[in-house]
């Protein structure tokens, strides 16, 4: 059973920072590609930062190019993203999104979520 465990959220004020973690158990976690998303409230959800199986490989939604920073350590089976400059619209719940290839299936998980606040 794949599990992905959300840490680091919180309340952080403007211009400030947070790291955010996504740790895996139940698998081998540098077979996936990983992402995380957020979703404010009455909006969808949506791709913040992407980073490949080795983690050479990243991509950033627009809204946050040059202030987060996704990586991963493979031996730790986490993922963080890095999040300076923080803005208030950056308030929202933040997830962990898994995916593997295996055949001609690919296969999904999610984290539970965890909420960042950016307010003063």
């Amino acid at each position: 059973q794949v599990q992905l465990v959300e840490s680091g959220g919180g309340l952080v004020q403007p211009g400030g920072s947070l790291r955010l973690s996504c740790a895996a158990s139940g698998t081998i976690f540098s077979s996936y590609s990983v992402g995380w998303y957020r979703q404010a409230p009455g909006k969808q959800r949506d791709l913040v930062a992407h980073i490949g199986y080795s983690g050479d490989a990243t991509s950033y939604g627009d809204s946050v190019k040059g202030r987060f920073t996704i990586s991963r350590d493979n031996a730790k089976n986490t993922v963080y993203l890095q999040m300076n400059s923080l803005k208030p619209e950056d308030t929202a719940v933040y997830y962990c999104h898994a995916a593997i290839l295996s055949g001609e299936k690919t296969y999904i998980y999610w984290g539970q979520g965890t909420q960042v606040t950016v307010s003063s």
